[in-house]
């Protein structure tokens, strides 16, 4: 069959279903046909599946004439999604154009969810097209004879490349394809990203950097004319004062009109905790929501999730309070309306989140910006014009992450063994380990076999046995079987089961926050309120509670920061209020913001694009000085405390640092001089490292990212299913291997690798030295105010919350407004 009679048929089958393939999906067709790899630059909710899988098929169709009648077993494809949540979708529109065709091809998901039967199942006979997640297929690189089971792939598809990409799942699937691309000769490697700023960049990650498969490949793109309409809702009374302590729950009853004139409605919040507070007070408000109104977030129970996502597409829910958990693909048409609460903090999770609106080729996608305190306005001010010119970010893939090595090479050893020299150079090719010496090599061949120089006196590290053909292979089945329980990179606090007493499972919650309650108190989980009954086998056993006030669990993934791109926005918007009184190019959001801007000209400045403004004031509780970068809270975190230690070499004084996104407050019990600040030049770039080091404890940082790298490496063992570990136990244990390392071999690659994670990812270095280099080209505006200014309140009141409840922090600032006001 020509190529051109398999497009027919194609086109066809299109027809039949009254739909009409858009051209970047004829592309990506005429591509895979002609042996080509790629990556796909498509938005969700835009025909991206059938993008990819309607040529695996129609090449399959060329390659077996007689496909009707008789059918090849065996893998044929496989499609890696990032999320379990995603597979059912997937599954649904392959199966449906396969039927289509008349072909006898299967389609099997492969995930953490799939039962140990249809595991079973696979391994006899392994669907035509499997859809699984970057740990699962680890986990069939790790059973033995992995090989036989891939020799006759052809095809695999990546999909949301872009959330791979930046973390070390994104590692675990280079690594795999290195693999893969030896084991079966005749592989097209396809990824699907949405729009990001480094397209180029990731499809050299994914097909390996100097590659063959790079050199023939394709990037195509899905230009597809999305509008996005942003509407912001604006209070009708302004706050002089912002904070962010109300979560946006002052805006209860603008939003109810919204969801009840809408078909349905996703509420987007940015954390678990916002979630679960909203739902609560919907439905204590407005009751007659009940059963209208649902939640979705990734530790409620799978199945009530996969309830929420089929209530969506039959329309049977009005709205779904959720959080990033449904931020990708899940595919459901009708949903109208987006309301997102509280900024983003990225332009493109925004996009992904307007996007679900109009969530079909040509729709209109509408997005509703609820600020969680006024000056939020200025980020959906700022959203407004990143809509306009499409302005996304990066997205950093990782390099040298030798923990994912360490684990991926045991995996090798565990199924069929692995030969050096053969594995080096495949290794090397990936994009993560292009820089890898051969010093490297040698030094995690040793660790994997003896357990590195301190650890060689004990046994339980000598995981790998070099036989006599110099294979490396595992062949203690406890050490396999450990293994395979802890194939992953997603390090998280140890997760509990939250049950009822009388049985039924709800959920899973973390440790950290779980250990902070004692039996009678009472939590909101699931949009309930649960009394504790006490912990048993890392089970939360509890009962429903019809007590009001309640504790809201917070989750480690809570703390977002600006993007580069957010804070670049962000900083220009800034400097357009700064010459708001020229009507031209002000916007509605802008507009509404006059009273506060009025007011932080009357007690300080809005600091202009060259100029780069510090406050300082007395209260009760101290000296306060009030810095303003505009860099998103990592990027403060880190120059508060190198500010504060450089200020402490000046003069010995000491600090209590807070920060949020728009910038940070040095407050102590002395007055600071500020003109020795300014004349010592302390935001200098010089030292940065050195200063960094000495400042925030990074030996500290260091330490606790060294956790997560000990568990993905397998120095810890986080226990079996059922008995895990206390997160407690399994960070003494880290933190022990840590001291042995730096006390005994400070060249340890995965010690060393905590530190260049610390600087690299968590406090971003890069950013932090261009901030440092902008602030030092800038005019330095120093305002000595009498009182807190309009932009220093939520960074006042943002540091309260840490030490008071809900109840007496709105008490306190009540107070502090009347002051201020007066």
């Amino acid at each position: 069959m020509t190529r051109q009679e398999l497009l027919k048929i194609a086109q066809s089958w299109f027809t039949e279903q009254g739909w009409k393939p858009f051209k970047f999906q004829k592309d990506t067709w005429k591509a895979y046909l002609q042996k080509k790899n790629g990556l796909l630059n498509a938005p969700t909710g835009s025909g991206k599946t059938y993008a990819l899988w309607v040529p695996i098929v129609l090449n399959y169709i060329k390659n077996n004439p007689d496909y009707k009648t008789r059918s090849k077993k065996g893998l044929k494809a496989i499609w890696i999604t990032p999320l379990r949540a995603l597979s059912v979708e997937i599954e649904q529109a392959a199966e449906r154009f396969a039927r289509g065709l008349g072909t006898n091809l299967t389609v099997g998901i492969r995930t953490g969810d799939t039962s140990q039967k249809e595991r079973a199942a696979q391994k006899k006979s392994m669907p035509d097209l499997l859809i699984t997640t970057p740990e699962s297929l680890q986990l069939l690189l790790s059973s033995k004879n992995y090989d036989k089971t891939f020799e006759n792939l052809e095809a695999i598809v990546v999909d949301e490349w872009h959330e791979l990409l930046g973390s070390k799942r994104g590692v675990q699937v280079e690594l795999a394809l290195s693999r893969l691309k030896t084991v079966s000769k005749n592989l097209r490697i396809w990824g699907i990203s949405a729009t990001i700023g480094n397209l180029q960049q990731a499809r050299e990650v994914l097909l390996g950097p100097k590659s063959e498969a790079l050199q023939n490949s394709e990037l195509i793109r899905a230009n597809l004319k999305k509008k996005i309409k942003v509407k912001s809702i604006i209070p009708e009374t302004m706050e002089k004062f912002p904070w962010r302590g109300h979560m946006g729950l002052h805006l209860l009853d603008e939003v109810v009109p919204i969801i009840k004139s809408s078909k349905t409605t996703l509420l987007f919040t940015n954390t678990r905790s916002q979630c679960e507070l909203w739902f609560q007070k919907i439905i204590s408000k407005y009751p007659e929501f009940a059963g209208e109104l649902a939640m979705h977030h990734g530790s409620i129970n799978k199945e009530t999730r996969l309830w929420v996502e089929q209530a969506i597409r039959n329309e049977s829910l009005k709205a779904v309070v959720c959080t990033s958990s449904l931020d990708l693909g899940v595919d459901f048409a009708p949903v109208e309306t987006i309301i997102q609460i509280g900024g983003p903090k990225g332009v493109a999770r925004f996009l992904q989140r307007a996007g679900r609106s109009g969530h079909q080729p040509g729709k209109e996608s509408v997005i509703y910006f609820l600020p969680t305190h006024a000056i939020e306005l200025i980020e959906a001010s700022a959203l407004q014009k990143a809509v306009e010119k499409k302005a996304v970010e990066d997205r950093i893939p990782y390099l040298l992450s030798f923990d994912v090595l360490v684990q991926y090479l045991t995996t090798l050893a565990v199924s069929n063994g692995f030969f050096p020299k053969d594995i080096y150079p495949e290794i090397k090719s990936t994009f993560c380990f292009q820089a890898m010496t051969e010093d490297d090599w040698c030094w995690l061949l040793n660790f994997i076999t003896k357990g590195s120089q301190s650890l060689q006196a004990y046994d339980e590290y000598k995981k790998v046995e070099i036989e006599e053909d110099g294979r490396f292979k595992v062949n203690h089945r406890g050490v396999a079987m450990r293994h395979r329980l802890q194939i992953g990179t997603i390090v998280s606090d140890a997760m509990l089961s939250v049950k009822y007493m009388k049985g039924g499972y709800i959920g899973t919650i973390e440790e950290w926050f779980i250990s902070k309650l004692t039996p009678g108190d009472i939590f909101t989980f699931a949009g309930r309120n649960l009394e504790l009954v006490r912990i048993k086998n890392m089970q939360v056993l509890v009962k429903k509670s019809k007590k009001k006030t309640a504790k809201v669990p917070s989750w480690m993934g809570g703390r977002m920061t600006f993007s580069a791109q957010m804070s670049e926005l962000l900083r220009e918007e800034m400097y357009l209020a700064s010459e708001y009184d020229a009507t031209s190019g002000k916007s509605e959001e802008l507009s509404a913001l006059t009273g506060i801007f009025d007011r932080q000209k009357k007690e300080s400045v809005i600091p202009k694009s060259d100029e780069f403004l510090i406050e300082t004031f007395k209260t009760r509780e101290g000296y306060h000085a009030i810095f303003y970068p505009f860099e998103g809270r990592f990027v403060h975190e880190a120059l508060g405390s190198l500010l504060a230690y450089r200020v402490s070499l000046l003069s010995p004084i000491s600090f209590s640092i807070a920060f949020n996104d728009y910038g940070f407050e040095l407050l102590s019990d002395q007055e600071i001089d500020m003109q020795q600040v300014l004349d010592n030049n302390l935001f200098s770039a010089e030292f940065l490292m050195d200063d960094l080091y000495k400042s925030l404890n990074a030996t500290e940082m260091a330490r606790r990212k060294f956790r997560d790298i000990a568990v993905i490496a397998g120095l810890v063992f986080t226990g079996y299913p059922n008995k895990l570990v206390k997160s407690k136990h399994l960070q003494s244990s880290s933190q022990l291997l840590f001291s042995v390392f730096r006390d005994y071999e400070e060249d340890n690659l995965l010690y060393l690798q905590s530190f260049r994670e610390t600087f690299e990812h968590q406090l971003e270095e890069g950013r932090l030295r261009q901030a440092l280099e902008r602030i030092n080209n800038q005019k330095m505006i120093w305002r000595n105010c009498e009182k807190p200014t309009p932009f220093s309140f939520p960074i006042i009141t943002d540091r309260l919350r840490e030490k008071l409840s809900s109840e007496k922090l709105e008490d306190r600032i009540r107070k502090m407004m009347k002051s201020l006001d007066s």
